[in-house]
């Protein structure tokens, strides 16, 4: 049983890896510069549940709007919480679209969810701010 425990902690943690990072790369070109004002982040929400271990876990729900003409098959966006005096406290980088999802189309609308485990105790408890680093056609 304790196997089995260890396996599927294994399986989450690489999971939960692979789609939220410390830092991702920016932008390559000056076209894709320029795109990353073609996103629009709506009802973003915070909530928090423990885990089947016990421990807290934070999510961020939120919609992502491609408001560009183009098919985007890669977003990477920087998160960043602040505390009662607006220090930054944590900031990560997620990987919004990539090659495991389907591409964000023009004018398409999406739902996200990105989990935390570990948010300082400092964090003030408000969304955190989103701001496109990376994105590829």
């Amino acid at each position: 049983m304790l196997v089995l425990i260890v396996v599927v902690l294994l399986l989450w943690h690489s999971s939960r890896t692979a789609n939220l990072s410390s830092r991702a790369g920016t932008a390559v070109g000056n076209e894709e510069k320029a795109y990353l004002r073609q996103f629009e982040f709506t009802e973003v929400k915070m909530s928090a549940a423990e885990n089947f271990l016990g421990t807290r876990v934070t999510y961020m729900d939120a919609r992502v709007l491609n408001k560009g003409a183009k098919t985007v098959r890669k977003l990477d966006v920087d998160l960043t919480f602040v505390d009662m005096l607006n220090q930054v406290v944590l900031r990560e980088t997620a990987h919004l679209v990539t090659e495991r999802t389907p591409p964000l189309t023009p004018g398409e609308s999406r739902a996200l969810h990105v989990s935390f485990e570990h948010i300082p105790l400092e964090w003030n408890q408000a969304a955190p701010a989103i701001v496109p680093v990376s994105v590829r056609f």
